[in-house]
Protein backbone atom coordinates (compact mmCIF):
# COMPACT_ATOMS: atom_id res chain seq x y z
CA UNK A 1 0.00 0.00 0.00
CA UNK A 2 1.54 3.37 -1.06
CA UNK A 3 1.42 6.24 1.21
CA UNK A 4 -0.67 8.79 -0.07
CA UNK A 5 0.93 11.97 -1.87
CA UNK A 6 -1.35 14.49 -0.60
CA UNK A 7 -0.12 13.63 3.70
CA UNK A 8 3.49 13.11 2.06
CA UNK A 9 2.81 17.05 0.65
CA UNK A 10 1.39 18.41 3.82
CA UNK A 11 3.66 16.75 5.76
CA UNK A 12 6.77 18.21 3.91
CA UNK A 13 5.66 21.71 3.87
CA UNK A 14 5.03 21.55 7.86
CA UNK A 15 8.82 20.57 8.31
CA UNK A 16 10.05 23.12 6.09
CA UNK A 17 7.86 25.84 7.46
CA UNK A 18 9.09 24.57 11.04
CA UNK A 19 12.64 24.44 9.96
CA UNK A 20 13.69 27.11 7.20
CA UNK A 21 17.34 26.70 7.41
CA UNK A 22 16.41 23.33 5.60
CA UNK A 23 15.64 24.92 2.19
CA UNK A 24 19.26 27.07 2.27
CA UNK A 25 21.60 24.09 3.11
CA UNK A 26 19.42 21.90 0.37
CA UNK A 27 19.95 25.07 -2.21
CA UNK A 28 23.85 25.05 -0.87
CA UNK A 29 24.10 21.27 -1.56
CA UNK A 30 22.44 21.78 -5.24
CA UNK A 31 25.04 24.96 -6.03
CA UNK A 32 27.97 21.66 -5.91
CA UNK A 33 25.32 18.63 -7.70
CA UNK A 34 24.40 17.09 -4.33
CA UNK A 35 21.09 16.27 -3.28
CA UNK A 36 20.70 17.00 0.13
CA UNK A 37 18.06 15.02 1.95
CA UNK A 38 16.59 15.18 5.59
CA UNK A 39 17.16 12.44 7.55
CA UNK A 40 13.64 13.36 9.33
CA UNK A 41 11.79 12.70 5.97
CA UNK A 42 13.70 8.91 6.02
CA UNK A 43 12.00 8.67 9.56
CA UNK A 44 8.63 9.71 8.57
CA UNK A 45 8.55 7.51 5.70
CA UNK A 46 9.34 5.19 8.13
CA UNK A 47 6.79 5.63 10.75
CA UNK A 48 3.99 6.26 8.09
CA UNK A 49 5.03 3.20 6.00
CA UNK A 50 1.87 0.60 6.78
CA UNK A 51 3.63 -2.02 8.95
CA UNK A 52 4.31 -5.58 7.31
CA UNK A 53 5.05 -8.74 9.97
CA UNK A 54 8.35 -9.33 8.17
CA UNK A 55 9.92 -5.84 8.02
CA UNK A 56 11.62 -4.96 10.33
CA UNK A 57 10.44 -2.58 13.54
CA UNK A 58 11.51 0.41 15.70
CA UNK A 59 13.88 1.61 12.94
CA UNK A 60 16.00 4.63 14.30
CA UNK A 61 18.46 6.01 12.34
CA UNK A 62 20.95 8.23 13.24
CA UNK A 63 24.16 10.50 11.21
CA UNK A 64 27.76 8.81 12.04
CA UNK A 65 29.62 11.22 8.95
CA UNK A 66 30.37 9.88 6.75
CA UNK A 67 28.23 6.62 8.05
CA UNK A 68 24.64 6.01 8.97
CA UNK A 69 23.35 4.30 11.86
CA UNK A 70 20.62 2.46 11.27
CA UNK A 71 19.12 0.19 14.44
CA UNK A 72 15.94 -1.98 14.25
CA UNK A 73 14.18 -5.21 15.41
CA UNK A 74 14.16 -7.79 13.62
CA UNK A 75 13.48 -11.24 13.81
CA UNK A 76 16.06 -13.47 12.68
CA UNK A 77 15.53 -17.09 11.94
CA UNK A 78 12.65 -17.20 14.67
CA UNK A 79 14.87 -15.31 17.53
CA UNK A 80 13.90 -11.48 18.31
CA UNK A 81 17.22 -9.12 17.91
CA UNK A 82 18.07 -5.83 18.41
CA UNK A 83 20.41 -5.06 15.70
CA UNK A 84 22.24 -1.78 14.41
CA UNK A 85 25.17 -1.09 12.35
CA UNK A 86 27.06 1.73 11.03
CA UNK A 87 27.01 1.57 7.14
CA UNK A 88 29.06 3.67 4.55
CA UNK A 89 28.52 3.43 0.74
CA UNK A 90 31.91 2.57 -0.45
CA UNK A 91 30.43 2.49 -4.35
CA UNK A 92 27.29 2.69 -6.32
CA UNK A 93 27.31 1.03 -10.22
CA UNK A 94 23.70 2.22 -11.80
CA UNK A 95 22.81 0.96 -15.69
CA UNK A 96 19.74 -0.18 -17.19
CA UNK A 97 20.53 -3.68 -16.47
CA UNK A 98 22.60 -3.55 -13.04
CA UNK A 99 21.55 -1.90 -9.64
CA UNK A 100 24.81 -2.46 -7.43
CA UNK A 101 25.75 -0.76 -4.19
CA UNK A 102 28.35 -1.73 -1.63
CA UNK A 103 28.35 -1.39 1.49
CA UNK A 104 31.14 -1.07 4.60
CA UNK A 105 29.50 -1.99 7.81
CA UNK A 106 31.02 -1.31 11.28
CA UNK A 107 30.15 -0.87 14.99
CA UNK A 108 27.61 -3.97 14.35
CA UNK A 109 25.43 -4.98 17.19
CA UNK A 110 23.19 -7.72 18.24
CA UNK A 111 21.33 -7.94 21.53
CA UNK A 112 18.69 -11.05 21.96
CA UNK A 113 14.96 -9.56 23.07
CA UNK A 114 13.16 -11.61 25.50
CA UNK A 115 13.62 -15.28 26.89
CA UNK A 116 15.16 -17.17 24.01
CA UNK A 117 16.96 -21.00 23.55
CA UNK A 118 16.91 -21.09 20.03
CA UNK A 119 20.90 -21.47 18.60
CA UNK A 120 21.14 -18.20 16.94
CA UNK A 121 20.16 -16.86 20.44
CA UNK A 122 22.94 -19.18 21.61
CA UNK A 123 25.60 -18.07 19.36
CA UNK A 124 24.56 -13.89 19.95
CA UNK A 125 24.74 -14.35 23.99
CA UNK A 126 28.11 -16.57 23.89
CA UNK A 127 29.95 -13.75 21.67
CA UNK A 128 30.71 -16.84 18.99
CA UNK A 129 29.53 -14.85 15.90
CA UNK A 130 32.42 -12.21 14.90
CA UNK A 131 30.17 -9.18 14.75
CA UNK A 132 33.34 -7.18 13.05
CA UNK A 133 33.43 -8.95 9.88
CA UNK A 134 29.58 -9.29 9.00
CA UNK A 135 30.11 -9.85 5.41
CA UNK A 136 31.23 -13.46 6.58
CA UNK A 137 28.30 -13.98 8.61
CA UNK A 138 25.97 -12.91 5.20
CA UNK A 139 27.90 -14.92 3.04
CA UNK A 140 26.99 -18.19 5.12
CA UNK A 141 23.67 -17.15 6.04
CA UNK A 142 20.41 -19.69 5.03
CA UNK A 143 18.32 -18.87 2.19
CA UNK A 144 20.42 -16.18 0.98
CA UNK A 145 18.22 -13.28 -0.92
CA UNK A 146 19.31 -13.25 -4.56
CA UNK A 147 20.11 -9.38 -4.20
CA UNK A 148 22.99 -10.09 -2.30
CA UNK A 149 25.89 -11.55 -4.61
CA UNK A 150 29.13 -10.69 -2.54
CA UNK A 151 29.96 -10.43 1.21
CA UNK A 152 33.34 -11.04 3.05
CA UNK A 153 34.80 -9.27 5.73
CA UNK A 154 32.67 -5.96 6.57
CA UNK A 155 32.02 -5.47 2.57
CA UNK A 156 28.64 -6.41 1.73
CA UNK A 157 27.35 -6.15 -2.27
CA UNK A 158 23.94 -5.84 -3.21
CA UNK A 159 22.51 -5.96 -6.96
CA UNK A 160 18.81 -4.83 -6.59
CA UNK A 161 18.41 -6.28 -10.41
CA UNK A 162 18.85 -9.58 -9.01
CA UNK A 163 14.80 -9.24 -7.36
CA UNK A 164 13.14 -10.21 -10.17
CA UNK A 165 10.33 -8.20 -9.66
CA UNK A 166 12.41 -5.18 -9.79
CA UNK A 167 14.15 -6.19 -12.56
CA UNK A 168 10.81 -7.36 -14.67
CA UNK A 169 9.11 -3.36 -13.93
CA UNK A 170 9.94 -2.10 -17.54
CA UNK A 171 9.19 1.73 -15.84
CA UNK A 172 11.79 0.87 -13.67
CA UNK A 173 14.13 -0.22 -16.53
CA UNK A 174 13.51 2.06 -18.60
CA UNK A 175 13.83 5.17 -16.11
CA UNK A 176 17.30 4.26 -15.26
CA UNK A 177 18.07 4.14 -19.12
CA UNK A 178 16.44 7.72 -19.45
CA UNK A 179 18.64 8.95 -16.47
CA UNK A 180 21.86 6.91 -16.28
CA UNK A 181 23.58 8.83 -19.19
CA UNK A 182 22.89 11.52 -18.17
CA UNK A 183 23.57 11.20 -13.88
CA UNK A 184 25.00 8.96 -11.86
CA UNK A 185 25.25 8.77 -7.74
CA UNK A 186 28.77 8.81 -7.11
CA UNK A 187 28.23 8.61 -3.16
CA UNK A 188 26.65 9.09 -0.42
CA UNK A 189 27.37 10.06 2.81
CA UNK A 190 25.75 11.69 6.07
CA UNK A 191 26.38 15.73 6.83
CA UNK A 192 24.93 16.69 9.66
CA UNK A 193 20.69 15.56 9.85
CA UNK A 194 21.24 15.06 5.82
CA UNK A 195 21.89 12.10 3.84
CA UNK A 196 23.94 13.60 1.13
CA UNK A 197 23.93 12.24 -2.69
CA UNK A 198 26.92 13.49 -4.63
CA UNK A 199 25.89 13.51 -8.85
CA UNK A 200 28.38 12.83 -11.60
CA UNK A 201 26.89 14.80 -14.59
CA UNK A 202 28.04 14.00 -18.09
CA UNK A 203 26.36 15.56 -21.07
CA UNK A 204 27.86 13.26 -23.47
CA UNK A 205 24.86 10.65 -22.09
CA UNK A 206 22.02 13.12 -23.84
CA UNK A 207 21.55 11.13 -27.14
CA UNK A 208 20.91 8.21 -25.17
CA UNK A 209 19.15 9.47 -22.76
CA UNK A 210 16.61 10.70 -25.49
CA UNK A 211 16.40 7.68 -26.81
CA UNK A 212 15.65 6.07 -23.90
CA UNK A 213 12.84 8.57 -23.17
CA UNK A 214 11.14 8.16 -26.18
CA UNK A 215 10.97 4.16 -25.59
CA UNK A 216 9.82 4.92 -22.15
CA UNK A 217 7.07 7.18 -23.74
CA UNK A 218 6.00 4.88 -26.88
CA UNK A 219 5.78 1.90 -24.22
Amino acid sequence: MALPLRAALRSAGRFMVKNPTTMLSMARHALGMRIAVPLDALRWFIANTPPSKKAPQDVTITPRPPAIGLGATVDLMGTTVRAGASIRIDQIEVTDTAFKVTLRLADVTMKVLGESFTPVAGLIKSGALDLSKPGNLAKFMPKRPPVLVEAHDDIIVLDLMKNEKFAANDRVRGLLGTLTPVAQVAGLTTEGDFLIVQLRVSPFGIPRALNAARALAAG
